[in-house]
């Protein structure tokens, strides 16, 4: 039945709780409205009920707002969070895992948050900080001894975690090993911008007509002062009174040209504007605005901007423009750059390119094949370091496509692994063997999940969990 929701796994310890204090979303009450019957209880953990009251009070802690809530699934996701919560809470129980008051206040007190600059703990701080929050005292210490129970029951699970001395040694040379690769720079490949002939551009352009054409405006502005709207140099109370009265006249609907006339206030008025085309550094801030309110008023500290856009046009630019027909020469380039990119790479993941097509390749452009050394798997002087964790994770003669910072593309070669073992001498020795204990505890986690999947029986209340949705419809 959880599987109706989501997958398990992806709930349970990948939403671990952080303690963050919120202010709620008022429901408070709703589950009032379904108390007929079984329609009280949203959900059924073997003999444990998940009450609608114990929803709504969780979906309040998410401050979640009405639009949210409304998104796919979102419901759903939350009773997920929910059932993972209190499957957590169970467990804790049956373990008989326990958080003393007396560790509660030890926490608190030792929380730098809350220290004056003697280091000593502030209630003054205390208090200050839950105010702030707007969260009471009970609320938030009930939150703080459910993270620690939490983290409780996950030192319990993983408390075994050890990487033995084999696994340490196989992250060490994985992390730590040097690779030969050979590679070339694909842009020697790449059809180039200055190559595409008129023809190329001008059916790329009739093809495309509709997708080419660009945005330009109709606009009047002003830059209202002081001095031009209220004749004082001084923005004080008269000005901003000014301002929403000037406000209020356009939301009523009165015309930009008329108001400015009636307030003596110059205006610029500009047709097709688009700022390839212009210089105006107030007309490109408009441009940028035009999907929002076509009208509004901006505080550019020295004076307000104000505007009125009277109209989108959607126009195919000259195609004799020199910088339109630039442009197009630039997208004709990347999408041949694409395509030729992932046709190569088609043929690699397929198993469909080896070293005479590479050597075939290099021949067909007289390019030669260049060689590098990654001296561990931070190296990125050459190629960018996402594309080193993926060198670092194929293996020996194979191929692959990477990118350095400035985007270009390689084709890479895998030519050679260089490795030794880790002893315990060796400097960081504790940090490989912590990654091996978290890689450990990850897969004890991934059984507990499917251990407690298997354990509880889950029933969730198809009817009550529509109604809950149709209420917040």
């Amino acid at each position: 039945m959880l599987n109706k929701i989501r997958s398990f796994s992806q709930t349970l310890f990948a939403k671990i709780l952080l303690v963050v204090m919120v202010i709620p979303f008022v429901f408070w009450g709703m589950g009032g409205s379904f108390n007929a019957g079984n329609s009280n209880n949203i959900a059924k953990i073997d003999n444990y009920n998940i009450s609608t009251q114990d929803f709504i009070d969780y979906l309040n802690s998410r401050n979640l707002s009405s639009e949210e809530i409304n998104k796919n699934n979102m419901l759903e996701q939350v009773l997920s969070d929910l059932i993972s919560k209190t499957l957590l809470d169970l467990e804790i129980k049956n373990l008989n895992l326990i958080f003393t008051e007396k560790a509660l206040v030890k926490l608190i007190k030792e929380n730098k948050n809350f220290m004056d600059e003697n280091k000593n703990f502030s209630r003054i701080k205390y208090e200050k900080f839950l105010i702030s929050n707007n969260i009471n005292a009970t609320d938030f210490e009930k939150s703080l001894k459910d993270r620690e129970l939490q983290r409780k029951l996950f030192s319990y699970i993983g408390s075994a975690a050890l990487s033995p001395k084999f696994m340490t040694n196989k992250i060490f040379k994985e992390k730590s090993k040097k690779i030969d690769i050979g590679f070339v720079n694909l842009i020697n490949f790449y059809k180039k911008e200055s190559d595409f002939s008129n023809k190329e551009i001008n059916d790329f352009i009739n093809e495309n007509e509709d997708n080419l054409k660009k945005d330009y405006i109709d606009f009047s502005y002003a830059k209202v002062t002081p001095q031009n709207l209220t004749g004082s140099s001084e923005f004080d109370n008269n000005f901003f009174e000014k301002i929403d009265e000037l406000e209020n006249k356009f939301l009523n609907g009165e015309e930009f040209e008329n108001l400015m006339n009636e307030l003596k206030i110059e205006y610029i008025s500009k047709k097709n504007y688009n700022p390839d085309i212009g210089e105006d550094e107030l007309g490109k801030i408009i441009f940028e605005k035009r999907l929002e309110e076509n009208f509004q008023i901006i505080d550019k500290n020295d004076f307000y901007l104000v505007y009125k856009i009277n109209k989108i046009n959607k126009i195919l630019p000259n195609i004799d423009d020199k910088n339109f027909r630039s442009q197009i020469r630039k997208i004709l380039y990347e999408k041949l750059k694409f395509e030729y990119n992932n046709e190569l790479l088609k043929k690699i993941n397929s198993n469909n390119f080896n070293d005479d097509d590479f050597l075939k390749l290099t021949n067909s452009k007289s390019v030669e094949i260049e060689k590098t050394q990654l001296e561990s798997i931070n190296d990125d002087k050459k190629f960018n370091i996402n594309s080193i964790k993926l060198l670092y994770s194929m293996p020996l003669n194979s191929y692959t496509l990477v990118n350095d910072n400035n985007n270009n593309i390689y084709l890479t070669k895998i030519i050679k692994f260089y490795e030794k073992d880790i002893s315990k001498m060796t400097e960081n020795f504790e940090n490989y063997q912590n990654i091996g204990n978290l890689k450990i505890k990850n897969n004890i986690f991934s059984s507990y999940d499917y251990f407690l999947n298997n354990k509880y029986k889950i029933k969730i209340n198809e009817k009550t969990l529509e109604r809950v949705k149709n209420y917040f419809r």
